[in-house]
């Protein structure tokens, strides 16, 4: 009777579905980041998240569009002991799509009402990626007082910072690069740029194995950004700021980094020379110094010229650099 059980239960997995395994790389920083994976239930939207408990104050980390959470894994590993949190949001990874599109000002309420419901009540410090950049700054202009520090990697202010080495037509091909694996390395090196140009397998193996957005979910997010823009409210941002652009992104050129740098009053701008859009996700360990040190400095409130950053003597290009009061 075991016997025949045991054929059945091989009959069964042989026929089933094969799913999407982390590969051991990934495998490896799962166990290593103590990153807890859980759902959630927001007001009827159901959320996929993940949770490293740590010290100090929690830091909310936002994707980019369509990703998942073990995509980040190499920099929450990168971030040590700090306490981390990452929401799919709905239609990326395996959170449910909407039915219809919604604005960022509805992602931004989704956050503060996900963050409450996890019983954090007090400001975090946020990251943003992207797309999750935009909806960071979203998320700081309309709740500023869960909002201690701003990081914005890779992000602009909106339609007026259009790229200009990257089409949408192109951006939109790539829909569903976590998913088909048919897509060929040497087609997404020029999308990303960076790192990705000489070793385009480092996205491609992690895309081959993660879970992907739904189309529908990566064009409720896409159409979410369609026409926002922060340009004229950027100026009320008074939280400390620490922009990081790569001088090789073709999606977000570095041009919308000093935009950004140019609108926030608190700004710090930080150039990855040779980094492209995923920089934050591909050169964790550098990216993750930077956030640290911004992080753990004194909160600058545009009063104190002798600076840490400027009393420790490092170069314009390239470091931390505080926009100083005139």
């Amino acid at each position: 009777m075991s016997d025949r059980s045991g054929n059945r239960i091989r009959s069964l997995s042989a026929i089933r579905r094969p799913g999407r395994r982390l590969p051991p790389e990934l495998s490896v920083l799962r166990r290593r980041t103590r990153i807890q994976v859980d759902w959630i239930d927001v007001d009827g939207v159901r959320l996929r998240y993940g949770i490293r408990r740590g010290r100090g104050r929690p830091m909310l980390i936002l994707n980019t569009i369509g990703a998942n959470l073990d995509m980040l894994l190499p920099l929450v590993d990168a971030l040590d002991d700090a306490e981390i949190i990452v929401p799919e949001m709905p239609g990326a990874g395996r959170s449910p799509a909407r039915g219809l599109p919604r604005r960022l000002g509805w992602y931004a309420d989704l956050l503060s009402t996900f963050l409450l419901r996890l019983g954090y009540d007090e400001p975090l410090d946020v990251v943003g990626l992207s797309w999750g950049g935009s909806l960071a700054q979203q998320f700081a202009l309309d709740h500023p007082v869960e909002v201690n520090r701003l990081v914005l990697a890779s992000s602009s202010i909106g339609w007026p910072g259009l790229a200009t080495r990257s089409s949408t037509l192109k951006r939109l091909a790539a829909a569903r690069r976590y998913e088909r694996a048919e897509t060929l390395p040497a087609a997404i090196a020029g999308l990303y740029g960076g790192l990705v140009r000489r070793r385009p397998e480092l996205i491609s193996r992690r895309g081959r194995y993660a879970s992907g957005p739904s189309t529908r979910g990566y064009m409720n997010q896409l159409i979410a950004s369609l026409g926002w823009t922060s340009a004229h409210r950027l100026h009320r941002l008074h939280c400390p700021t620490l922009i990081m652009g790569g001088d090789d992104d073709p999606i977000v050129p570095l041009v919308n980094s000093r935009i950004l740098y140019w609108l926030i009053p608190k700004s710090y701008l930080h150039v990855v020379r040779g980094g492209g859009h995923l920089f934050l996700l591909l050169r964790a360990n550098e990216s993750a110094g930077v956030i640290r040190r911004f992080l753990n400095e004194r909160r600058y409130d545009g009063t104190d010229g002798a600076d840490y950053y400027a009393a420790r003597g490092l170069e314009a290009d390239g470091a931390l650099i505080p926009r100083l009061p005139s």
